[in-house]
């Protein structure tokens, strides 16, 4: 009687033995097998024959790539979902945080947009949209300090971030000098893209057809990420991402002042301590701060009426900072912009003053 005994050991990188269940195990990104790894599998039998030898056979061996699962997050990352920005503000600067969870390194395509509908219908921001922001710009970190650095956070898109790290982005945008304004929003587009050459923008990516059978030698692209904004442009599974902020006007006035003073430069008969006489000069000197450190005055023009018994004397308008008797380099103004003969007036333009600084105008006069 022949007798056959065959004995099946099958061989495999993780167990021998695998339980089934209705929910795979929670990962993080790092440490998910990163896309693209090819995992390979071979099988071997092991038999005798009529009592002999053991002898043994080994299969082919079954391999097959790792598939990319696509996925992250965007927020807004700062305490509070509005910016607080003064009238004429440059520079104004609203925060995200995007976090890579695909088990892979890449890059994200970033796009700051503007409206007044979706954040509304979103309960993200309250109050009403009124105004847009100019020269709206999108910076990453480089220097990973939260901070946006002008000239040093410059590129406009993110490179080659690894899975579970995150980097902060800015909305950076000036904010016009209308006045009654008092909200604009704004939103920050995340699109996924193509990682792996440093320094190089990658294409986003598109999503493998869940329709097709898996190809064990092709890295599968399958988009998991959420609808993270509900009612708004982001759907689940698209490979983009959505948050939203809104700049909010706070400063709507500063604590601006100006201040005269008189000095008799000159009388004819005293040049060291020249008297208010008949006849002498007499240097009139407005000086105006901005006392909001914060805000910048936009338009300022400071207005004086010449005194009775008093005559003004052509051409003797200067501005510039404060200094000296007055003004230091004061530049003279044209009679036929800032003075009206007929109501004695000078009105004198000195455009913005911002936070903190001053300016001065002096003008001279002759005792009647």
């Amino acid at each position: 009687m022949i007798g056959n005994r065959v004995r099946l050991l099958l061989l495999s990188g993780t167990a021998a033995m695998a339980t089934f269940s209705g929910a795979a195990h929670a990962q993080t990104a790092a440490q998910s097998t990163v896309a693209g790894t090819q995992i390979n599998n071979q099988a071997s039998v092991t038999y005798t024959v009529n009592g002999g030898s053991t002898q043994s056979a080994t299969s082919n061996t079954a391999s097959f790539v790792v598939d990319r699962k696509v996925n992250f997050t965007v927020i807004n990352d700062q305490a509070n979902a509005s910016t607080k920005v003064n009238l004429g503000q440059t520079g104004a600067i609203t925060s995200f945080k995007v976090t890579n969870t695909t088990n892979g390194i890449q890059d994200f395509l970033l796009s700051p947009t503007q409206g007044t509908i979706l954040p509304q219908l979103l309960g993200l921001v309250t109050g009403t949209d009124d105004f847009d922001l100019s020269n709206l710009k999108v910076y990453v970190d480089k220097n990973g300090n939260g901070v946006y650095d002008p000239g040093t956070d410059v590129a406009t898109y993110i490179d080659e971030l690894a899975p579970d790290q995150s980097v902060e982005v800015f909305i950076v945008g000036d904010v016009p000098t209308t006045a009654g304004i008092s909200l604009a929003n704004v939103a920050l587009q995340v699109t996924v893209a193509a990682g792996g050459a440093t320094g190089t923008q990658g294409a986003a990516l598109v999503d493998t057809s869940l329709s097709l059978g898996n190809a064990d030698m092709t890295t599968d692209v399958i988009f998991v990420d959420n609808d993270n904004d509900a009612l708004g442009p982001d759907i689940a599974r698209n490979g983009q991402g959505w948050a939203y902020a809104s700049y909010e006007i706070g400063a709507r006035n500063v604590a601006m002042s100006v201040t005269k003073t008189a000095l008799v430069v000159s009388d004819g008969y005293n040049p060291l301590t020249p008297k208010a006489l008949p006849g002498a000069i007499v240097q009139y000197c407005l000086l105006a701060n901005n006392g909001t450190l914060t805000a910048a005055a936009n338009g300022v023009v400071l207005t004086d009426t010449i005194p009775a018994n008093t005559t003004y004397i052509a051409g003797s308008v200067l501005v510039g900072l404060p200094g000296g008797t007055c003004t230091l380099a004061g530049a003279p103004q044209d009679d036929a912009t800032v003075y009206n003969s007929t109501t004695n007036k000078l009105t004198v333009p000195v455009g913005t003053l911002t936070g903190g600084a001053s300016t001065a105008v002096s003008f001279r006069v002759t005792i009647k």
